[in-house]
């Protein structure tokens, strides 16, 4: 780290958390300086913007007391840095890097830039390897494979912090002796939130092979775009310096989004829709675009952001932007969470883009692809079906309607609403047949026949059924 001693003491005003400094032409876009006021106290922040005129410092803390006829500026760091080390595994930070589970700073082994570098195109491997959750629903129809960006879009009120949870703990990469771990990075988390991180990653043992990053509701909101990139950075060292496959859960990034609209206001910035600022995609795509897998190097980086749609509005401008960018995205569904399913994944409107390249045979099973799609079909007919029985009844139906719309129960009973359970890729599959045996064959039409001579009417263990958690 290089400190220069040079001070710049003209400062015009300040608009929330940012202050506008004259006669700092020479300071650096993205630098990382100190601002000290008359009583002697220093508050950290960074450069987001420089002209001729003047530079333009987000301030990383509350600007309450800030006099500007004793306030000076000085440089600390050409760009925002974050020391990253393979200690970090076991450990809890806060959203600007700073520990904050009692132990001492981290020793780094490197200090590298919290922008990332661009991934080649031409480097990228192709992601062809299966990640398993321990979740039904996503595992069997929108499969996760490593290097892939799949997010999580949720409402307000919905469990996804708890989802989060249950996939930090409980995903791994099935057969392999490779070192994976987690990297978790949570924005605008009240206390409880917060509490509530902390206690399942310890009380499951999950933060033995974790990285948490945490930012508060009440932390600044300048914060709060830093600590994405603290944890996508942390994940890159990890993968591609240290050989670990890594997940890295990002959530929410609609408060992350409504930061980014906060800051553009303060710099009377021209917004776009529904008052974000119009780069918003190009940003969104500076996180998601970090993670994937680079030829000649052992590790990856896998992502799961994790957003709420305002107004459950799929089309809102976060989950829109997210889409175009990202291979596919797991929908939460509020009506299953209403009748207490959980996790309430409805797979209808959910896709995994990468899908077909990690699961198969010599991958997960034979028989996965075919029996995602039969199970799609199925629960889309059974879905229609009530809509039909809340006009007519279900006396109107015939004996393999009455069939399909019973399937659609159990599909959501059983197979859907695992509850806490952690089930292998063999078991969701084991639990899938259990509910399609219920069908004719005649109707498995997206089923070999061979297929069906191996598995159909497997029976589903006594565990598997009902909502365990």
């Amino acid at each position: 780290m290089t400190l220069l001693q040079k001070e710049y003491n003209d400062v015009a005003y300040i608009s929330g958390p940012l202050l506008f400094v004259n006669a700092a032409a020479d300071l650096a876009y993205n630098a990382i300086v100190n601002i000290k006021d008359g009583s002697g106290r220093v508050r950290g922040g960074q450069v987001i913007e420089v002209s001729d005129e003047h530079a333009i410092i987000q301030i990383f803390e509350d600007t309450r007391g800030l006099d500007l006829a004793t306030a000076s500026v000085s440089l600390v760091e050409d760009v925002a840095r974050l020391g990253v080390s393979k200690e970090m595994i076991g450990r809890r930070f806060d959203g600007l890097g700073r520990p904050i589970d009692g132990l001492p700073a981290v020793v780094a082994d490197d200090r590298r830039s919290i922008n990332g570098q661009a991934m080649n195109p031409a480097s990228r491997a192709k992601p062809e390897e299966f990640i398993q959750t321990g979740i039904s629903t996503i595992d069997v129809q929108t499969s996760l494979i490593r290097g892939q960006k799949l997010p999580i879009f949720s409402g307000s009120g919905l469990p996804h912090n708890e989802l989060a949870a249950q996939i930090a703990r409980q995903a791994q990469v099935p057969g392999s002796e490779e070192p994976f771990a987690v990297v978790f990075a949570a924005m605008g988390l009240t206390q409880r939130e917060v509490s509530f991180f902390t206690q399942e990653f310890e009380r499951t043992g999950a933060l033995a092979r974790s990285v948490l990053f945490l930012n508060k509701a009440d932390d600044p909101t300048v914060e709060r775009i830093l600590t994405p990139r603290m944890a996508l950075t942390t994940a890159e060292y990890l993968a591609f310096e240290q050989g670990y496959h890594v997940l890295v859960i990002l959530t929410d990034l609609t408060n992350y989004c409504e930061a980014l609209r906060e800051i553009g206001g303060a710099r009377e910035e021209i917004p776009g829709r529904r008052g974000f600022p119009g780069y918003m995609y190009t940003d969104l795509a500076s996180l998601y675009e970090r993670a994937g897998v680079v030829q000649g190097k052992p590790g990856s980086v896998t992502q799961i952001p994790i957003l709420s749609m305002p107004d459950d509005d799929i089309t809102h401008p976060i989950p829109d932007l997210t889409g175009y960018i990202t291979e596919g995205q797991i929908v939460v569904d509020r009506g299953l969470n209403a009748k207490g399913i959980f996790p309430p994944i409805n797979p209808l409107p959910s896709l995994s883009r990468l899908q077909g390249n990690g699961i198969g045979k010599g991958k997960t099973r034979g028989d996965h692809k075919n029996v995602s799609d039969q199970l799609f079909a199925a629960y889309a007919t059974g879905l229609d079906l009530r809509k039909l029985v809340a006009i007519t009844g279900e006396d109107a139906l015939s004996e393999t309607d009455k069939l399909y719309l019973y399937f659609a129960n159990d599909f959501e009973t059983y197979f859907i609403g695992q509850g806490g359970q952690n089930r292998t890729i063999d078991e969701s599959l084991t639990v899938a047949w259990g509910i399609l045996s219920k069908l004719p064959q005649s109707q498995l039409t997206r089923l070999s026949k061979d297929t069906i001579d191996k598995y159909y009417g497997t029976k589903m263990d006594e565990m598997w059924k009902g909502n365990r958690v």
